[in-house]
């Protein structure tokens, strides 16, 4: 059984008895692969994010020692969802050609060179330019997580997703609630506190260079019965591929800003600095149990609405409190917003459950998660802007408080039991 599990999608028919939608295999992956690839997957998921919420912690540092105006640095928060929806369009086509592994150990080996160079930015212009080097390695890394999950795991996406899930969220808490603390120890310097980084992606880069040299991961198996129409299909014809590209498009806006923005905003109100971290480190470490749990729960629901209704509830009060409250109540809104960014790993979980084929997770993956990026870059860089224009953080945070309306619909929508498969034959 646990060979069955480690399986992969490699070209080969399926036996004549063999369900409709099972997936199809060509022999097995090797023994070494059973540890290798979830190692490699929790430490790539570790570097996802401490490119961006460390920079979130010393953001004022940041803004202060290159000159930046509250308008520029809410084009720096914009960057990571730019940098996602430019390159990790790419991700597939790489896949393709040099196979996943190859193509995720060289995102981690672009994060590292971009956190190693962004210290020595002397201007703005050369610290956008680091960072979206950083960036375009986390952006076809994070297109091919899924990819890669479906691939080596086809009957365990659920809790498979929940690991790598659990390992982002708590690499996004641990920059966020050390970068000040290591800065501090490291004399001060903002430039040292967002370079120390580097050094946990260079352990990534390691861990992945044995899976790319294992081409039985390869995204492109010959076509099988029930994917024989797989490359006609049409994505963009698909009202489940939309609807999951705007949810995750809104879930990124309201990660990014609380990322970019939220210690800023907890600093405004009095709070201290160190503080400000730790708050943000706990809104992103409740992804590491939730980040189990949303998959767990999306492989036992016909239909995840009530999910994406709860996890919009708990962001609706919370940017209530924010708005009324930050620094009284900064801990239970600090908590309530991470329950609800993790509206992140439930759409990674719908991502694999939207499709039958692992070509049609491929497409839907890219499509959703660049679309979805795409749509994201407005929101962090208006934050700053309105902040900016106003002086205050009431305007900014009614907004983000308004944009997740429009999450809950579009959620729903996304959730729905269906498949893009079903959409494509409805058509025919």
């Amino acid at each position: 059984m646990a060979d069955e599990e480690t399986s992969t999608l490699s070209p080969a028919p399926p036996a004549p008895t063999a369900r409709p939608d099972a997936p199809a295999t060509a022999g097995r992956v090797p023994s070494w692969t059973r540890w290798a690839v979830p190692l490699a997957l929790v430490l790539a998921a570790v570097n996802l994010r401490p490119a961006i919420t460390s920079l979130g912690s010393l953001m004022k540092e940041v803004t202060g020692g290159l000159g930046m105006s509250d308008g520029i640095a809410g084009v720096l928060t914009s960057v990571p969802a730019f940098c996602f929806a430019v390159f990790g369009i790419m991700a597939p086509r790489l896949a393709r050609r040099f196979g996943p592994g190859a193509v995720v150990l060289a995102g981690m080996a672009a994060i590292t060179a971009g956190l190693l160079l962004r210290p020595f930015a002397g201007g703005t212009v050369g610290f956008l330019a680091a960072s979206a080097l950083a960036l375009m390695g986390i952006a076809v890394s994070n297109v091919l997580m899924p990819v890669i999950v479906k691939r080596y795991y086809p009957d365990r996406v659920g809790s498979m997703t929940g690991l790598y899930s659990m390992a982002l969220a708590a690499g996004t808490s641990l920059a966020a609630v050390t970068t000040v603390p290591l800065t501090d120890a490291l004399g001060g310097s903002w430039r040292q506190g967002l370079g120390i980084w580097a050094l946990l992606a260079v352990v990534a880069v390691a861990a992945w260079i044995p899976l790319a040299r294992d081409r039985s991961g390869s995204v492109e198996p010959a076509p099988v019965a029930h994917e024989e129409a797989a490359p006609a299909l049409r994505i963009t014809r698909s009202g489940t591929a939309w609807a999951l590209a705007c949810f995750f498009g809104l879930q990124a806006t309201g990660a990014y800003i609380t990322m970019g923005w939220m210690p800023t905003i907890f600093r405004d109100a009095g709070v201290s600095a160190g503080t400000a971290g730790l708050l943000l480190s706990i809104t992103m470490v409740m992804g590491v149990p939730l980040g189990f749990v949303i998959p767990w729960l999306v492989n036992r629901l016909r239909s995840q609405g009530p999910i994406v209704v709860a996890l919009g509830a708990c962001g609706l009060a919370g940017y209530a409190g924010l708005y009324l409250a930050p620094a009284a109540g900064a801990w239970a809104w600090a908590l309530l917003l991470g329950i609800s960014n993790c509206a992140f790993p439930l759409a990674l979980t719908m991502i694999s459950k939207r499709s039958r084929s692992h070509a049609g997770v491929v497409r839907l993956s890219a499509f959703a998660q660049c679309v979805g990026y795409l749509l994201s870059i407005p929101g962090p860089l208006l934050v700053g802007v309105l902040h900016d224009s106003t002086g205050g953080w009431a305007l900014p945070i009614a907004l983000m408080a308004c944009l997740m309306v429009p999450q809950i619909v579009v959620g729903i929508l996304a959730g729905r039991d269906r498949t893009i498969e079903d959409e494509a034959g409805a058509r025919r």
